[in-house]
């Protein structure tokens, strides 16, 4: 049986700029020492901007482009010591659909660029959405 598509569209609302040029180099996760980045918006979704402020803590949502749609199973970490894992019991990249989630803070906006840190995603990675972070509100 062939997997049902979902019947909608993602809009690309803007890409990283990063230091990082390939994922062989990238890290795994943001705090394992993911460097300051750069996010473009693209001019299209400027109003969504509105109430974004430096010091922000966001959720990145991208498109891991790089990421391989036919990847099932992996060892966690690729690390040959960890057991064969479902993707959905990791955080690889690589999967069905190559979403990549990321905790960030908002450094500086500039017009439509955001100065965040930090973020392990490559160059070019597509934007899909931001989220704010909400912080629990009794404690």
């Amino acid at each position: 049986m062939a997997p049902t598509t979902v019947d909608s569209v993602l809009f690309q609302i803007g890409s990283v700029s990063s230091p990082l040029k390939s994922r062989k180099n990238a890290p795994r996760q943001g705090n394992e020492g993911a460097p300051e980045a750069w996010i473009d918006i693209d001019p299209m979704f400027a109003e969504a901007l509105l109430g974004m402020a430096v010091g922000d803590d966001i959720i990145l949502l991208t498109w891991l482009h790089l990421g391989n749609r036919e990847v099932m199973q992996v060892r966690p970490r690729n690390d040959p010591r960890n057991p064969i894992t479902g993707v959905f019991a990791t955080r690889s990249p690589d999967r069905p659909n190559p979403i990549g989630l990321h905790r960030v803070t908002v450094l500086e906006i500039t017009g439509l660029r955001l100065r965040i840190s930090p973020l392990e995603a490559v160059d070019g990675t597509p934007l899909i959405d931001i989220k704010p972070v909400i912080h629990d509100q009794d404690g």
